[in-house]
């Protein structure tokens, strides 16, 4: 079993940034492709930003230039750099963790994002 743990969200004005955390509770980076979603209010949970065991990162169109994805091994760390928020960006970001060998996978508690002036 893995928790994940996220922190990081809050209120922030348009054109502001903020920095996504997620600790898991242990090291998994090596055999889980992590990533970050987010779920605005009556729309559909969304992939933002993935990064494969291996460093490959992926980013939805949307996100592309603003958001970035990293991890920090040492800490068991996952985070998502946003900058350049938009209105459009507030949603509850979810932490997710995808074993490379099976169909595990593991979700954080998530943790709420609003862009607003």
């Amino acid at each position: 079993q893995v928790q994940l743990v996220e922190s990081g969200g809050g209120l922030v004005q348009p054109g502001g940034s903020l920095r996504l955390s997620c600790v898991a509770s242990r090291n998994i980076f090596s055999i889980y492709t992590m990533g970050w979603y987010r779920q605005a209010p009556g729309k559909q949970r969304e992939l933002v930003a993935s990064l494969t065991s291996s460093g490959s990162t992926n980013y939805d169109d949307s996100v592309k230039g603003r958001f970035t994805i990293s991890r920090d091994n040492a800490k068991s760390t996952l985070y998502l750099q946003m900058n350049s928020l938009k209105p459009e960006d507030t949603a509850v970001y979810y932490c997710n963790a995808n074993n490379i060998w099976t169909t595990v996978a593991y979700w954080g508690q998530g943790t709420q994002v609003t862009v607003s002036s």
